[in-house]
């Protein structure tokens, strides 16, 4: 199976969401070190089941490993990199694991629209490594090297509005070209990056504007 009919295999969202560690893992190995690894010890090292893990790097290495060598290291990060969508614009990580974040998170008609959310970042230790929806939660300190990584070009902003201009440098930073901003500020932004904003509370008093105008023209 080459490397496009490889991409339209279909798998589990489960799956798909533990791709992102899997390459991050990958990526930290060293390479001068070892060649190939087995799926065994990828098991061992994430604490994952290692049936699962044979399953899940069967479904888009496109040379399935080999016996007692396992797969080639190289290669196995050049197919989730082309299974994820490495050079796609709508891979995107949310900064903000609190309720809203962790809503986006656990939110799967995202990906109708061709969205896939890949990760969060915090700074809580209380939600740091943590899985939500089967989407990991990395320290702030992550972001810069997960997002080029991942080659992710969108990001979501669902922090308090007193850190949201931080985060929102810390994106830039990180190769962000596209902010979705929930947090009621404006943000300072080179001309260059696209920032839409979600402002819910603006969005309500609207909404209320509108129906109390409704509701005076049927009295």
């Amino acid at each position: 199976m080459n490397r496009d009919e490889q991409n339209k295999a279909p798998i589990s969202k489960q799956t798909l969401n533990r791709m992102p560690a899997y390459l991050l893992y990958l990526k930290n190995l060293d390479l001068q070190e070892r060649q190939s690894i087995s799926a065994s010890a990828i098991a061992s090292d994430l604490n994952l089941n290692e049936i699962q893990v044979r399953k899940d790097l069967a479904a888009v290495s496109s040379s399935g490993g080999k016996p007692r060598k396992g797969f080639d290291i190289h290669m196995l990060i050049e197919d989730i990199k082309a299974y994820l969508g490495y050079d796609d614009v709508n891979n995107a990580v949310i900064a903000g694991a609190g309720k809203l974040g962790q809503a986006l998170l656990c939110y799967d008609g995202f990906s109708e629209y061709g969205l896939n959310i890949l990760a969060a970042f915090d700074s809580d230790p209380a939600v740091i490594h943590q899985s939500v929806n089967a989407k990991m939660v990395y320290p702030i300190e992550k972001m810069p090297e997960i997002c080029h990584l991942l080659n992710i070009q969108i990001g979501i902003i669902t922090v308090p509005a007193a850190y949201a201009q931080l985060v929102c440098d810390q994106f830039v930073k990180s190769g962000i070209r596209a902010i979705w901003n929930f947090a009621p500020v404006l943000l300072n932004v080179p001309q260059d990056i696209l920032v839409q904003n979600e402002n819910m509370a603006v969005s309500l008093a609207i909404l209320s504007k509108h129906l109390s105008v409704k509701l005076k023209k049927n009295d």
